[in-house]
């Protein structure tokens, strides 16, 4: 619908954006009728723009951040808020995710699911701020909920090839149709993708940080009646690679002796890394290097329409496994010559929930839920014969084979179950103002053990020698055991001026019980276990948000704007124990969080064949209160310290991200073929943000712009062919940084993908 006083050419009129329905409050609305802030990304933006996974749905969407230094240490957040993971070996079992990840209605317990490849989408919605009274687990900083196709009585198939530079392929295929006429309807899916190594090891010659990834999904569809359909749908995803290494980044120094700082440590073994150009792609890694991880599942959705309501089930079992080898040392050095975390986890969980049915006078969900899981792992971590030489000091003091084979070994086992009842309401109080009010009670029961020996070395230590050894690794044995309840909630008010503009005011409040720690403790003064850091405090979540929703120029322009503040107390994070040796990843709490910003988020049609999309995030995150937060490297002596971060930059969130798209489309005739011919292309802008959580002036991630462009033919009917390139102008960015164990001062990271580009087929039948 125009604006009053617009006037719309007859030529344009027919250029209109089309309507997207959701389910975020679990029943289908019109996305601009939501009165809460989402982004939502279809299908065929998806294919447009060669968007496969959780990293790439970031350029689309500016409020959604993704760290991923290898698979299980996959971290996102929203609005900089969610599981804090910026660096290899810092995934901590113990540690619930800030942000929901879901597909298809069931909750993944573990962000590393995050990582595997898209199958198959219908869509994907990103809500940021906390959620729980309408999701089955509750989340403190949002939820990614992904919506997959579903089977269809009408026979289609879908097919899609891909071949590129660097190795590049990618095959996707979908079949749906019925089995049984009215009564049962199957789908299957599949995707694979590969890609060679983009990093070059001097060290074997061979290329690292590949891709091999591979997924799979069927689903059966019933329909007994036309009140009750059920769906089936069991998934299995893969990926084995030899990944995933970093790249020398830079040298900082600290405040220890320079003997014991890299430039020293290094020339005293005559070592150089093979380049200081971190974008050459070059290590010399030594150590074994593999990521083989998997998971899948088997859920049943089963929904009854009452009339009135609709009754729904949600029954899902999920498994993820893990295996990894890493240099930890990231050189060629035999300091670190073994880590692998052999991990299994198993999840189940059970959500019933009736919603009404069209719109009342009070419209209303509510539920039961119900999460329980079980994650083991076997940490092991072997040090080799220059680690005592690199991390405790030169011989004769520390003997050079102190640590030669030191090992250690520990099994691991978290379990947890939540229970939840949740409930939303909202009340149209007239024909223009909607009062929605929501609350949910979770209760949860942790228990971890944590068991590590230690074993190799040198035989017979003197004390002072055993000292030194158990600094860097020491057996632990302990249990901990959490039980608590909190009550969350939101309250919304919405306010339509016009059928194309409403406005919303929004308070809501999320909570995460308390975590324990599963990677092992820090030592205290005495060189001992710290007992009281095994379990953290529960994280509590406050968001207080207003924001417009608009369709203006006869639906050719949609336009939303939000500005919000999030306050969080006893934030859950990762921190890293700058003693003088090893780094030792466990949680903590920060006293206080706060987030203020505002998002940008517009889709625009100038004509029917050219259309584009604009959104835009800026954030404010600080520590506000954090006085006992990790030392940045600049300022780490020779002694355990900490330091007063209060008034700092939250880590891995840039102020500015930006993202632009669009394409243009022209009727065309190829060879007697009717079709047309397009253009499509995305720019996406990141600021600066410090890549580790201490903010050290050395781990800096400089801002950057990537584009991404296509240019291709559709065909009236069944296919399409085009060309694609990501990172079209080969842009060098580093896409996360990670302190080298021993804090030496050396700094690797990841640095961008060079620039890939291909040729793609697709076709519908």
């Amino acid at each position: 619908m125009q604006s009053e006083g617009t006037s719309v050419p007859p030529e344009l009129r027919s250029a209109a954006l089309e309507t997207i329905i959701v389910t975020a409050r679990l029943r289908q609305e019109d996305a601009e009728a939501v009165p809460i802030s989402l982004s939502v990304v279809n299908s065929g933006t998806l294919q447009e723009t060669y968007t496969n996974n959780i990293s790439q749905l970031t350029s689309l969407v500016p409020s959604l951040n993704y760290v991923s230094p290898n698979p299980r240490n996959t971290a996102f957040t929203i609005r900089g808020l969610g599981s804090s993971v910026v660096a290899v070996s810092q995934s901590n079992d113990g540690l619930e995710p800030g942000v929901g990840f879901y597909v298809d209605q069931v909750y993944h317990g573990r962000p590393a699911t995050a990582a595997f490849d898209f199958v198959d989408l219908d869509r994907v919605e990103v809500l940021r701020g906390p959620q729980g009274t309408l999701f089955g687990k509750n989340t403190t900083a949002g939820a990614i909920n992904i919506v997959t196709k579903a089977p269809t009585f009408d026979r289609e198939l879908n097919a899609e090839v891909s071949a590129g530079n660097l190795g590049y392929y990618q095959a996707k295929a979908s079949l749906s149709g019925g089995l049984i006429d009215s009564l049962v309807a199957g789908r299957i899916s599949a995707i694979t993708t590969g890609r060679d190594g983009v990093i070059r090891n001097v060290t074997t010659g061979q290329d690292v940080n590949d891709v091999n990834n591979s997924a799979f999904r069927a689903q059966l569809l019933v329909t007994p009646s036309a009140a009750v359909k059920i769906r089936f749908t069991g998934d299995y995803s893969s990926v084995y690679t030899d990944c995933c290494t970093q790249v020398y980044f830079t040298v900082g120094t600290s405040l220890k002796p320079p003997a014991r700082q890299y430039a020293a440590l290094a020339a005293g073994l005559g070592y150089a890394p093979p380049s200081l150009n971190p974008y050459d792609r070059l290590t010399d890694i030594d150590a074994a290097l593999k990521v083989a991880t998997n998971e899948g599942g088997l859920s049943a959705i089963a929904d009854w329409n009452l009339g009135a309501a609709t009754l729904t089930s949600v029954s899902a079992w999920r498994f993820w496994n893990w295996d990894a080898a890493n240099d930890r040392d990231y050189t060629r050095l035999s300091i670190q010559t073994v880590q692998h975390i052999p991990s299994r986890q198993d999840q189940y969980s059970q959500e019933l929930r009736v919603a009404s049915n069209g719109t009342r006078r009070v419209d209303y969900v509510a539920g039961l839920y119900w999460f329980g899981q079980t994650i083991t792992g076997e940490p092991i971590t072997q040090y080799g014969p220059l680690a005592a030489y690199w991390l405790l000091g030169k011989p004769p003091a520390i003997p050079g084979n102190l640590l030669d084979g030191y090992l250690t070994d520990g099994h691991t086992r978290f379990h947890s179950d939540s229970y939840a009842a949740f409930g939303e309401a909202t009340w149209h109080a007239t024909g223009r103002l909607n009062v929605t009010a929501g609350i949910r009670y979770t209760n949860e029961q942790k228990d971890g053990r944590f068991d590590s020996t230690v074993s190799g070395g040198l035989a017979t230590p003197t004390p002072a020698q055993l000292t030194s050894q158990l600094s860097i690794l020491r057996p632990q044995s302990y249990t901990a055991h959490v039980s608590d309840g909190s009550p969350s909630g939101r309250l919304n008010l919405a306010y339509s001026w016009t059928e194309t503009v409403m406005t919303y005011a929004s308070l809501a409040r999320g909570s995460k019980s308390g975590g324990i720690n599963m990677s092992g403790l820090p030592l205290n003064a005495a060189n001992q276990p710290a007992l009281t850091t095994a379990v953290i405090k529960p994280e509590q979540n406050t968001t207080a948000e207003v924001g417009v929703k608009t369709r203006l120029l006869d639906n050719r322009l949609l336009l939303n704007v939000d500005v919000y503040e999030t306050t969080v107390r006893d934030f859950q994070t990762n921190v890293v124990d700058s003693g003088p040796g090893a780094l030792r990843g466990y949680l903590a709490n920060i006293d206080k969080v706060r987030v203020e910003g505002a998002e940008l988020d517009a889709a625009f049609a100038v004509t029917e064949n050219l259309t584009g999309h604009l959104s835009a995030a800026y954030s404010d995150g600080k520590y506000v209160s954090y006085k006992n937060g990790p030392c940045p490297l600049e300022l780490i002596s020779s002694t355990t310290t900490v330091c007063d971060l209060s008034g700092k930059a939250l880590s891995a969130l840039p102020r500015w991200v930006e993202s632009l798209g669009g394409e243009y489309a022209h009727p065309v005739s190829v060879a007697g073929i009717a079709g047309q011919a397009y253009l499509q292309g995305e720019l996406q802008t990141r600021g600066k943000m410090f890549g580790e959580p201490s903010d050290s002036q050395y781990a800096v991630i400089d801002g950057y712009s990537v584009v991404n462009a296509s240019l291709g033919f559709r065909q009236r009917g069944p296919w399409e062919v085009a060309l694609f390139v990501r990172n079209l102008f080969d842009k060098n960015y580093m896409q996360n940084l990670t302190v080298q164990a021993g804090n030496s001062g050396l700094i690797v990271g990841t640095p961008s993908d060079p620039r890939t580009y291909g040729l793609t087929f697709r076709a519908k039948f």
